[in-house]
């Protein structure tokens, strides 16, 4: 894997030290408050006995069969997230709530093993189906609930249930309305059935067993972030962005002028955006569209371009079509372009 960009800043410290050394905790961290709201939701829709284990683990994920929530060490603490906002893209509140209420639904699948009853099969379909990490989703279709970026509930049946859950269980989704008409409402009429069903019944299994926790994880934080970090440069390396952007935004003057700006730092400012919603709307995985999205802004800056501050609205609009257009022919094609 190739190196991640390094921090310059005072996070560099931070890089040369085992990651099962540096005191973390999920109690008294900025994670808590999410996981009470978590709990609280639970509350609401009545779920008086499901309160799945939240620890520090390596990603987001509850392990196969485990009704247990891993949550990524790095939300932890405040320079830890300042160095995954460097490195990656940090997950806001909003971001990190949405991940909880899926993975809880990975969680209530696995206490109460609703997964072996023919309704759920009939409905999500086979449990064990093989995992497909780059899978091509149908974009729009109603046949499945939208959730966290990427119609990500298409990926696998297990997928299915936790975004439909976490539909559910978000508070003021509407669900019954905004799902009206659609196949996907008899998914969530389960879940609401299902939890309905088993409000006041302990889980089958009340505890799980977790994988990787931060006391598991002797690398150090600069390891982990060159092994976690995917290696987009074969994808990218055919991308030929410079007659476009030159047509997109404004070509350099020869004098500076009052309007204009680089449109570098600019296209920066507004980077999480547009790779949130190209990501949302192509299902493109995040790291390709990340990748896709720094090297218009790499291109961007060396070619010089600039952003008229009057055009400014219209300019972003392009170059987010741009970047949407760029991402779904890779999702139809497998390429960036075609010769």
């Amino acid at each position: 894997m190739p190196p991640f960009e390094k921090p310059h800043s005072d996070l560099q410290d931070l890089l040369g030290k085992p990651i099962k050394d540096l005191g973390l905790a999920l109690e008294g961290s900025p994670l808590e408050k999410y996981v009470h709201v978590l709990y609280r939701d639970l509350e609401r829709k009545g779920l008086r006995h499901f309160r799945p284990l939240c620890y520090l683990s390596d990603e987001w994920g509850c392990p196969s069969g485990e009704p247990v929530i891993g949550v990524p060490f790095y939300l932890a603490d405040p320079k830890l997230a300042a160095l995954e906002r460097d490195t990656n893209d940090l997950e806001d509140g909003r971001e990190i709530l949405m991940y909880l209420r899926h993975e809880a639904g990975h969680a209530f699948n696995y206490a109460y093993e609703l997964y072996k009853g023919d309704e759920w099969r009939a409905l999500f379909g086979p449990f064990r189906r093989p995992y497909r990490d780059h899978y091509r989703p149908e974009p729009f279709s109603r046949r499945f609930v939208r959730h966290i970026a990427g119609w990500y509930a298409q990926k696998h049946p297990d997928e299915d249930f936790a975004e439909t859950f976490a539909v559910w269980l978000t508070p003021r989704s509407g669900w019954r309305r905004r799902y009206r008409g659609w196949p996907a409402l008899r998914k969530l009429r389960y879940v609401d059935r299902a939890a309905r069903r088993l409000a006041d019944t302990p889980p089958l299994r009340a505890v799980g067993a977790t994988d990787v926790t931060v006391a598991d994880m002797d690398i150090t934080v600069e390891q982990f972030y060159q092994t976690h970090t995917p290696d987009e440069a074969q994808a990218i390396a055919e991308l030929a962005l410079d007659t476009d952007l030159v047509d997109i935004l404004t070509k350099p003057a020869p004098r500076r002028r009052a309007g204009i700006r680089p449109a570098g730092p600019w296209l920066a400012e507004h980077r999480k955006a547009i790779v949130d919603k190209v990501t949302y709307w192509t299902g493109v995985r995040r790291p390709l569209v990340r990748a896709l999205v720094d090297s218009v802004e790499l291109r961007v800056a060396a070619l010089g371009l600039a952003v008229e501050t009057a055009r400014e609205d219209t300019q972003l609009v392009e170059v987010t079509a741009y970047a949407t257009t760029l991402a779904m022919t890779y999702l139809a094609r497998g390429r960036f372009t075609q010769p």
